[in-house]
């Protein structure tokens, strides 16, 4: 149905052409360093290497990505919460507030853009040693130098990104995150063939029943995604001012639907982010007490990492949900619609009622994030996988909410249209 419009399709093809203009960028290297110095591919950087599509360990212009993006809005929607009052009036503004957070997340996105270029330059400096070309005059200026190149790379994605949101489909900052995930996948299958198929050694029929397992629970992860995102928990109101009749024909609208997962993908992006930042930083460290301390919390392939993650989801899914879904909003705006739940009064206890029912909820979709988030970790230590597939495991959340989210708007999109050619 969405590909027979028009309008539609040329979404399409634009958000295609920005992604292809990004894949063009990553090609394009950091100037000043000698390559054969250091080593491609590297795994040090972890998710925030998923996140660039593998640009992070290439070393390209554009290799920090929506990173630092994502880490500003943790911090804008954190300060929201009663911390600068400006922040929490803008958000209450509707649009205009919107549009206002927005501007200060890119500005904020950008700072730490240049720290965190900065950190990681300096970082690749002092494990590698000199890795500059041949008569480079290294200085202070040459480290500002190369981050400001990285910054004008993330500042360059950010404005492609929003050039998707406005014209192709999707968030342009979740398709990015998606685009960079995806152009991973290969790396991950290849890993799985390599370990377990294609063995110098041989292979074994043990070995075939692991890898085709593995390549099923992948399966069995994204059918799981795709129902949970779609199961929902409907409350029913009434309308005080709408007669019995009217209210017996339009039931089946009289209700708010809450989403099993009302968080979506965002609790996952966020603490996967947050767990690969200091992480990041470690590995560019001399090895000491410390620096295997913040591995150990850090790293979620690690025990104590792994509790850690666990706990930032399921605090990321409570944070989102309710900020996502206001329960005293929620009910405000039903008391203003004359509207009702059955058997609840309106006010504080519809807000009460609200907030028990999305706590609820909550803990189920929190669970199951951290279940399925959790699957390929597991797995990882039981057949002691790559790492590349336990990353790959979470990523699948992200991946399939965000194509579910796309899928939903294009739906909308074309439906538009059909119901703009009926009126006209």
């Amino acid at each position: 149905m969405a590909l027979k419009n028009k309008k539609v399709i040329v979404s399409i093809l634009y958000t295609a052409l920005i992604l292809l203009i990004w894949r063009l960028a990553f090609h394009i290297q950091i100037p000043l360093l000698d390559r054969t110095l250091i080593n491609p591919g590297s795994s040090m950087f972890g998710f925030l290497d998923v996140f660039s599509g593998g640009a992070l360990s290439q070393y390209s212009i554009v290799a920090l990505g929506v990173s630092p993006y994502i880490t500003a809005s943790i911090v804008v929607q954190l300060l929201q919460m009663d911390i600068v009052p400006a922040f929490k009036e803008w958000a209450e503004e509707g649009e205009v507030g919107k549009k206002k957070l927005n501007q200060v997340t890119r500005y904020l996105a950008l700072a730490l853009a240049f720290v965190q270029a900065l950190t990681i330059t300096l970082g690749i400096t002092a494990y590698y040693g000199d890795i500059f070309q041949l008569g480079v005059d290294v200085n202070a200026l040459t480290y500002v130098y190369l981050a400001i190149i990285m910054t004008a790379g993330t500042a360059f994605v950010l404005w492609l990104a929003e050039k998707i949101t406005m014209k192709g489909i999707g968030n342009g900052t979740s398709m990015f995150i998606v685009a960079g995930i995806v152009a991973g996948f290969p790396t991950m299958i290849n890993d799985l063939l390599s370990l377990y198929v294609i063995k110098p050694e041989g292979n074994s029929v043990g070995d075939i029943f692991i890898f085709f397992g593995v390549l099923l629970i992948l399966i069995l992860i994204v059918v799981g995604i795709v129902f949970m995102e779609a199961a929902q928990r409907k409350i029913p109101i009434q309308y005080a001012n709408r007669p019995a009749a009217a209210q017996f024909r339009g039931r089946s609208d009289s209700n708010i639907p809450i989403k099993l997962n009302s968080a979506s993908v965002i609790p996952v992006i966020f603490a996967s982010t947050l767990m690969s930042l200091p992480t990041t930083v470690v590995n560019f460290l001399d090895q000491n007490t410390l620096t295997y301390w913040i591995n150990q919390i850090f790293n979620y392939t690690e025990p104590i990492g792994f509790a850690v993650y666990i706990i930032l989801i399921f605090v990321f899914s409570f944070f989102y949900s309710f900020l996502q879904m206001n329960p005293e909003k929620m009910a405000e705006n039903l008391q203003k619609q004359n509207a009702y739940v059955p058997g609840i009064r309106p006010g504080a206890e519809t807000a009460s009622y609200i907030s028990r029912v999305l706590f609820k909820i909550t803990i189920i979709g929190a669970t199951y994030l951290s279940l399925v988030a959790s699957i390929p970790i597991i797995l990882g230590y039981i057949f002691e996988l790559p790492a590349s597939v336990r990353i790959g495991g979470t990523s699948l959340i992200i991946v399939v909410g965000v194509a579910i989210e796309t899928a939903k708007q294009l739906k909308t999109q074309s439906q538009e249209k059909q119901y703009r050619g009926f009126m006209d």
